[in-house]
């Protein structure tokens, strides 16, 4: 790593090619910054005046495509996916409501007088839920209904096989590495699956089951499997959610082989997942999911669940862009520039996630591997402890940061989450910051 504070941004972006080298470094100064304070407004990230204005001017630049200032990320991103066998493309669409700033461009959201808009990532990690990046994006923004009710521009079901289109095209560069597309109940499509078999399947897919097909005279899809032997059970830790604990899940799994009724019937296996003894007052957990592989037994059928079990990791990508990078709360007055800085927000996001993860799942790679020497010696001043005799792991680095943020680390708290690690990133970049300018100042 090199000694500035920040030097994965330029391994990230070292391809990065806008057309001129100092939109290229203003782009990597921007990443750095917005890096170093994710919570701040672009003012409060900014240097000063003119660091800011600057700031605005790169992502008011007409001329800098959205899509050229993330492909280093996905080349990059590429590159990680090809280190393993199996690789998930989880792909979701998240609501992005600007709290009626006035934004060119934006559209209204799920309700009609909410505005702003939509975007749809395909992000990557390994079946051990380690974040990769983002592999592919689509932001837009609904048109408004017209006088007869309905609703203009493309129909939002493409978007899911775009995507889906994409990866397929990924996998075409990674023979080495077999991607599953993965998504919840809005990408149950028939038409996302014919195009996948039209394709030949150069990526998987597992879907949560949204309909309940019919098999012609054998009656209903999920009936049909629900009235199956069930194969064996799966227990887990369901994670915390707004308003509920995380608890222990117990489901029993069922899964079949059909072909679905038509010309050109697809063959497909759906499996069940059935939560048995929930505790009383609480919903239980029921998984019906479809894919194109086989499943035919009982690890076959977990290792299925396992993956979409590992779809939560979108899910918290989305909590750090929304909560710890506040992106609804840009105040950018058109939607090609809240583009441009959701680029440079989604790498963040995923890097903050990353470090988390990898704390827990790699606790004992190389620190410096992640954080180069002033943000290590930054974090040892700023918690008060000795820098130890031998390099640190990634796991102490995450821990003694997120000690920063108000992780207390005792006995039975397990390990941060990604909230005191965005917080305590912050003071560490700070520290890290005046330590090199108290170094040029003695050269």
């Amino acid at each position: 790593m090199g000694n500035e504070s920040g030097a994965w941004v330029d391994e990230e972006f070292e391809t990065l090619d806008l057309g001129d080298p100092r939109r290229d470094r203003r782009a990597k100064a921007l990443l750095k910054r917005f890096a170093a304070m994710p919570t701040a407004s672009i003012p409060s990230a900014c240097d000063g005046w003119g660091e800011t204005m600057a700031a605005y001017r790169f992502l008011g630049n007409e001329e800098i495509e959205w899509r050229d200032l993330m492909q280093p990320h996905w080349e990059r991103t590429a590159e990680r996916m090809g280190q393993f066998p199996v690789v998930l493309c989880i792909a979701d669409t998240t609501e992005l409501d600007f709290n009626g700033q006035e934004m060119e461009g934006a559209g209204p959201l799920s309700y009609e007088a909410q505005r702003g808009i939509y975007l749809h990532p395909t992000y990557a990690v390994t079946p051990d839920r380690e974040p990769l990046g983002v592999v592919d994006a689509w932001m837009w923004a609904r048109e408004l209904r017209d006088a007869n009710g309905e609703r203009g521009g493309i129909k939002e079901s493409v978007r899911w096989i775009e995507s889906y289109e994409r990866v397929a095209e990924q996998a075409g560069t990674l023979p080495e590495t077999r991607l599953v597309y993965v998504t919840d109940r809005e990408g149950d499509i028939a038409a996302l699956m014919q195009r996948a078999e039209e394709l030949g399947h150069p990526a998987d897919w597992l879907i949560r089951s949204q309909h309940n097909r019919s098999l012609g005279a054998e009656g209903k899809l999920w009936e049909a499997v629900e009235a199956s032997e069930a194969l064996g059970e799966i227990t887990f830790i369901l994670p915390g959610r707004a308003g509920q604990k995380a608890r222990e899940v117990k489901q029993e799994l069922r899964a079949q082989r059909v072909r679905l009724p038509g010309k050109n019937g697809l063959a497909l296996t759906c499996l069940v997942a059935q939560e048995c003894g929930a505790p009383a007052g609480v919903k239980p957990v029921v998984w019906r999911l479809l894919t194109n592989r086989e499943a035919q037994d009982l690890d076959a059928v977990i290792e299925l669940i396992d993956w979409y079990r590992a779809r939560w990791e979108i899910e918290l990508f989305f909590h750090v862009l929304k909560n710890a990078c506040k992106v609804e709360a840009l105040q950018l007055s058109q939607m090609d520039r809240v583009e441009r800085a959701l680029v440079l927000y989604m790498v963040i996001s995923w890097r903050i996630a990353r470090l988390m993860r990898l704390g827990r799942t790699c606790p004992d790679l190389d620190a410096s591997l992640f954080f180069d020497a002033d943000e290590i010696r930054g974090t040892y001043l700023l918690s008060k402890k000795p820098r130890p005799q031998t390099p640190p792991t990634l796991n102490q680095m995450i821990r003694l940061i997120a000690s920063l943020g108000g992780f207390l680390g005792r006995r039975g708290d397990g390990e941060p989450g990604v909230k005191t690690i965005w917080l305590g990133l912050q003071q560490v970049m700070v520290a890290a910051q005046t330590l090199q300018a108290l170094r040029a100042e003695q050269l």
